[in-house]
């Protein structure tokens, strides 16, 4: 199977190479500490190749972190950095494709959540109730996206570019066997949650068999500054909270990515090489009775780096992989989050997953 895309652009084949733009900090040591939001930088590792003790620490700290923060940064992770920068060119090269072509294979309904998203069609911020639908109208986000869920699935076919030329063959080769390896780690770190939350190791296996997971590629098209100093209240993506369980995001090195901290800031989620960045979402933090944060994040301009223009910021990539349960499971408060030993009610009603993430859906398109 053909992997590697026909061509890779020079501005992305350093994506995750260690530049002096990264930060390059221990295993053990914080990757954001300020304002009383910390999120720490996990070596994943032992928890393939460590003891058992070494295997529950590394449980016990992520699980720690979507407890307080909601986020971490994982490192040794197992999706190897070629793999990602591969990942990275060919979503490049899809985005750079004529608009006509993008807009064929066009996102269609919250059931099947697949296909093309022109810029400003998706409306994610969610600052209040009063004020959203205003901000959304006054500040859209300044993004476009392509939706790929799992391969397979009647009536929701992906929307592949691969009838269009080779390039388009060889961007869904590229994208069906990274969602695989998606699945695998998305599995892997659910484990770790369980042993986190005093759970069997394989409590969640059986949740999330199906993959019913949505890859993301987004492209944020550089933008003039003057955007920015004239409307306050713009931003690349709005303040949201993500949906479903976790969220594996891959950023390129330059930046944008928030997290709101506890005393209401926004904090920059700064690039790490070789890192992905994982945060507990909604589904989850409702699956854990609250237990869990789905921290709410955002994506701003970048900082301003020496060698760019003044006049505009440069155009970003990233790559989001969410995870969900399955969506035939019925979502119930975890054991141990809730009755006399949490000393806690259930907060919420039993929910179906797929449900769960269509009324999401449509209150976002």
């Amino acid at each position: 199977m053909a992997f590697v895309p026909r061509s890779f652009p020079a501005f992305l084949s350093h994506t995750y190479a260690m530049t002096d733009s990264i930060q390059n900090i221990h295993p053990a040591s914080a990757a954001v500490d300020k304002d009383e939001l910390q999120i720490p930088l996990i070596d994943f590792g032992p928890f393939f190749t460590g003891t058992p003790a070494d295997k529950h620490a590394v449980a016990l700290s992520i699980t720690a972190a979507f407890k307080t923060s909601g986020f971490v940064y994982l490192k040794s992770h197992g999706i190897p950095p070629s793999v990602v920068s591969r990942v990275f060119a060919s979503s490049a090269q899809f985005f750079a494709r004529p608009q006509e072509q993008k807009d064929a294979l066009g996102w269609t309904t919250p059931q099947s959540n697949r296909g093309y998203v022109t810029i400003g069609r998706e409306k994610l911020t969610t600052v209040d109730e009063t004020n959203g639908d205003t901000l959304r109208a006054s500040a859209p986000d300044i993004k476009e996206t392509m939706e790929i869920g799992r391969e397979g699935v009647e009536g929701r076919p992906n929307h592949w570019p691969d009838k269009i030329d080779e390039e388009g063959k060889d961007f869904k080769e590229t994208m069906q066997s990274f969602f695989e390896m998606g699945q695998t780690l998305h599995k892997q770190i659910m484990q770790a949650i369980a042993l986190g939350m005093n759970l069997p190791e394989h409590f969640f296996d059986d949740f999330i068999s199906a993959a019913d997971n949505n890859l993301r590629l987004l492209h944020y098209p550089s933008v003039s500054r003057e955007v920015f100093q004239n409307n306050p209240h713009q931003v690349r993506a709005g303040e949201h909270s993500d949906y479903g369980s976790i969220t594996l995001l891959f950023q390129d090195k330059h930046g944008g990515l928030q997290v709101r901290s506890p005393k209401g800031t926004f904090v920059d989620a700064t690039p790490i090489a070789d890192t992905i960045v994982v945060n507990a979402g909604d589904l989850l933090a409702r699956w854990s009775n609250d237990t869990i944060k789905s921290t709410r994040h955002r994506v701003i301009q970048p900082p301003k780096a020496g060698d760019e223009s003044p006049d505009t910021y440069p155009a970003r990539y990233s790559v989001a992989y969410f995870c969900n349960p399955d969506e035939e499971k019925l979502i119930q408060a975890l054991p141990g989050t809730f009755g006399e030993t949490a000393q806690v009610d259930k907060k919420y009603p039993d929910i179906v997953s797929g449900e769960y993430m269509v009324q999401r859906l449509n209150a976002t398109y």
